[in-house]
């Protein structure tokens, strides 16, 4: 076995330890919590299916990739909860720590490709990063739309701080956006979300 395949495959195992990262949003239909690897399969697919409504011509396969490999820190640096101020904060230092770790188990020329790519995703400048935060905001809202927004109500999320993330996914889709609010006032009606 070369090095290069050696690397590659080591790198391969080392990510299945992402199934063991629970994130706070629940399966649909009340399931259990969902892991990162779900979480990352799910929006890949959605950004094939919805490409087309991205504000701006994207690549689609790179978005795909984006979707794929951006929670990969998250089996160093632990899930953060999007509404977890605290731990938010110490975020960017855990994930990038998390990232040269992770990636360098890769030959150098992949493990370049990797972290670029989640750079280009945490920068949310390219369109292509701009449609790939979309598909992981509305993942889980889609998620906590189908348990009547049971997640929100127990962590007792206001809307403020909802509209604060979910107004992120204008920028790579008006078109979902528009879905996204109608799901949130919906849900802010019926007390799911406090005002």
């Amino acid at each position: 076995m070369t090095e290069r395949l050696r690397r590659q495959l080591d790198f391969i195992l080392t990510i299945d330890k992402e199934k063991n990262i629970l994130r706070q949003t629940h399966l649909s239909g009340h399931g259990r919590r969902e892991n990162d690897a779900e979480h990352a399969w799910h929006m890949a697919i959605m950004a094939y299916l919805l490409s087309e409504y991205s504000n701006e011509e994207i690549d689609v396969a790179k978005v795909m990739l984006m979707c794929l490999i951006h929670d990969i820190v998250e089996i160093d640096a632990g899930d953060t909860y999007a509404y977890d101020e605290v731990n938010k904060a110490t975020q960017k230092e855990r994930e990038d720590k998390a990232k040269e770790h992770l990636y360098s188990i890769l030959p150098d020329d992949q493990k370049q490709t990797l972290i670029s790519l989640f750079d280009e995703f945490e920068a949310f400048e390219s369109a292509e990063s701009k449609f790939a935060h979309a598909m992981d905001n509305l993942q889980p809202l889609l998620l906590n739309d189908s348990n009547d927004g049971s997640d929100w109500t127990s962590h007792e999320v206001t809307a403020s701080q909802v509209y604060g993330r979910q107004s992120k996914t204008a920028l790579g889709s008006e078109s979902l956006f528009e879905i996204t609010d109608e799901i949130l006032k919906e849900h802010i009606e019926k007390g799911h979300i406090k005002e």
